[in-house]
């Protein structure tokens, strides 16, 4: 099933840009570009599984609208131009799951919104992509229902591609999200686990090159 989620941000073209990069990650979304707007439509529907929520925002702002998405038991993530401490402090303290500061990377943004699924136990526990299907709490592959053994850094890779299928991802988003900024590897390091993913699982044509910047799920 997909998941839900609320895109709160009162700027059109960050909105669009968060409602494109969801919907291609496989998301639902619903935008709202006003608080009060949010907020009289909160008290209809919270079928929601997270709420992404700027601070400043026309008709009530993201700080006063924290406790009733709290109170509907949806996750939060700030995403604000308000990077003052004092102000990420509030936003924590009054109950959001994270808090980002624009300018921000949309894959660290994705990056973040599954992981406070996984932590809600909203995430699903298997991806299904053509005759793969990748169990994620067992960390087991299997295609056409046989198992299919990946190296534990093989597996985190695969599954860093199909939380973000459609989605070009740089070699160095993927080494960032893999093995930290602290990894002295050089990007081939990426290149050398796609392509023993592509081999082990015959995807040559499903995980695509995109010259001179990295690789994409295609599903």
């Amino acid at each position: 099933m997909q998941k839900r989620v609320m895109i709160i941000e009162d700027e059109e073209s960050i909105n669009d840009l968060i409602i494109i990069n969801l919907e291609t990650a496989g998301y639902k979304t619903k935008s709202f570009y006003n608080g009060l707007e949010a907020s009289v439509h909160l008290k209809q529907e919270k079928n929601f599984d997270l709420a992404i929520l700027d601070i400043m925002l026309p008709g009530k702002d993201g700080f006063s609208l924290l406790p009733e998405l709290n109170e509907a038991g949806i996750p939060v993530i700030c995403l604000t131009a308000k990077g003052d401490i004092l102000s990420k402090v509030k936003g924590l303290k009054d109950g959001a799951e994270d808090y980002m500061v624009k300018p921000f990377e949309m894959l660290e943004l994705l990056i973040r919104i599954e992981k406070i699924l996984i932590r809600h136990g909203k995430e699903e526990d298997k991806l299904s992509i053509g005759d793969v299907c990748i169990h994620i709490k067992e960390r087991k592959v299997l295609k056409n229902n046989e198992e299919i053994y990946l190296k534990p850094m093989e597996f985190n890779c695969l599954l860093l591609l199909a939380n973000n299928k459609n989605i070009a991802l740089t070699r160095e988003e993927i080494l960032y999200n893999l093995w930290g900024m602290e990894f002295a590897g050089e990007t081939r390091t990426v290149d050398v686990h796609i392509g023993r993913i592509r081999k082990k699982l015959g995807w040559q044509e499903v995980i695509k090159t995109i010259p001179r910047i990295g690789y994409r799920l295609e599903a």
